[in-house]
């Protein structure tokens, strides 16, 4: 069975009353197009710096390529190009067939982009200053925009769970405190804490880089950051439509991290190869989900990874360094999972478990449970099963050997079985001698 330990009173008829229909963000209000080098927020010398490099890397650039890998409207790269062409970095070159002027460094030009190169290595988008990101980040915070009942059950409609399940997490993740989802292998914790991300539902706006002084810090990240479409093109060099382009539009991230993690994660990573600062696992996640999986099998200990992030759990706010020694504030907006089939009391003490808050204990399931698991996984092998032969399985092998009904089971039995059709070219039908094989094979008795 499923227990919660948060301790607190559930009122299930205010639940599962539908929700009004929330507002559909304006993202081109939250981060408007900027107009001028000002409005940017960065100063001009990081700009031009920027341009140099990547005039420099692609050798010759038109102004509307320009626009497209800075991500700055036509009118800001103009004043860029001015500049740059009274310092003598910049000169014209022939225009293209439609008639499109080209730009490449002279000389000087050249001088000045393996110097900035020298000292930062950045090649993207023009980052957001942090103190534009700070409350462009906490207004998308996944907390203005309550968790239902209704929204988690259909987030969640594909998995089999626990009513009471839903009565438990959906609180827990309105709060403002990181939850706990403790209890044995297999059970589901993991799988679930996977599909959380599905009841948000909402997009948010994600920075490519973001700046601390002249120090860019890249952010987006293509392998956590999936980009979505809402049918309007973000031209930059239409002010009229369409949100500022340094902005990513994603899908609210979900980072999960297991076994690997360390101390070093939880910072700013600077490359001192390639020179380039890479933002820590906790800001990429900002607006979404992160999952640390497989709690006390980290190489950074339980303890350690409490010690520092006491303040960002409590107060919302992390503290981060660069390599120069700067510090600088981030918000921490973000759902914080933790996941373990070990005994919470070992991983932690009983000060730190207060502070999680949430404590969600997952079981193995009652029979009906189980029963709608293991046919709803035959449909999805398109294997047939009668309930004589299911009823083998509970009898013959959980009841004798005492092995609780743990929702992973039904998967990995199947999956086997299904192998053992295909090879043998079986009709696609479970029995019992396909149940005892398989439990041979998957069981260590």
């Amino acid at each position: 069975m499923l227990r919660s330990d948060a301790g607190h009173a559930l009122d299930v008829q205010s639940l599962s009353q539908p929700s009004e229909p929330d507002e559909i963000r304006d993202v081109s209000k939250l981060a408007p197009k900027p107009i001028s080098i000002d409005a940017t927020g960065l100063s001009e010398s990081l700009l031009l710096d920027l341009l140099v490099k990547h005039i420099f890397t692609a050798g010759v650039l038109t102004k509307e390529l320009m626009v497209a890998k800075i991500g700055l409207t036509g009118g800001i790269l103009q004043q860029l190009l001015d500049t740059a062409k009274k310092l003598g970095w910049v000169e014209n070159r022939q225009t293209t067939v439609d008639g499109q002027m080209r730009y490449a460094l002279s000389h000087t030009g050249e001088i000045h982009a393996k110097l900035v190169f020298s000292r930062s290595g950045y090649l993207g988008l023009a980052p957001v200053p942090l103190k534009q990101y700070i409350p462009i980040c906490k207004q998308q915070s996944s907390r203005a925009r309550p968790i239902t009942y209704e929204m988690l059950e259909q987030g969640l409609k594909a998995l089999v769970l626990p009513q009471d399940l839903l009565y438990k997490i959906g609180p827990a993740m309105n709060s403002n405190r990181p939850v706990l989802i403790y209890g044995p292998p297999g059970t589901g914790k993991s799988y679930l804490c996977r599909h959380l991300n599905l009841t948000l539902g909402d997009d948010v706006l994600i920075p490519y880089a973001i700046a601390i002084g002249n120090e860019v810090i890249q952010v987006f990240d293509p392998e956590l950051h999936h980009r979505t479409e809402d049918g309007v093109t973000n031209n930059p060099l239409d002010l009229g439509s369409g949100h500022d382009p340094r902005w990513i539009k994603c899908q609210r991230p979900l980072r999960i991290t297991g076994g690997e993690l360390t101390a070093e994660m939880l910072e700013v990573q600077f490359d001192t190869h390639s020179r380039t600062y890479m933002a820590p696992l906790q800001l990429k996640a900002n607006n979404g989900i992160l999952l640390l999986d497989d709690l006390g099998r980290q190489r950074i200990s339980a303890k350690q990874l409490f010690n520092r992030w006491i303040i960002p759990m409590e107060e919302h706010r992390d503290f981060l360094s660069l390599q120069s020694g700067e510090h600088f504030e981030i918000p921490f907006e973000l759902i914080l999972l933790f996941s373990t089939n070990l005994d919470p009391k070992e991983l932690v003490d009983e000060a730190f478990l207060r502070r999680l808050g949430y404590k969600i204990h997952f079981d193995a399931l009652n029979t009906e449970l189980y029963r709608k698991i293991w046919f709803r996984v035959c449909d999805e092998l398109g294997l047939s099963c009668s309930e004589e032969t299911f009823l083998h399985l509970l009898k013959e092998y959980h009841q004798k050997f005492a092995k609780p009904l743990i929702p992973c089971y039904p998967r990995d039995l199947l999956g086997i079985m299904s192998d053992q059709i295909c090879f043998m070219k079986l009709e696609p039908v479970v029995t019992q001698s396909l149940i005892d094989s398989a439990w041979s094979i998957y069981f260590v008795e």
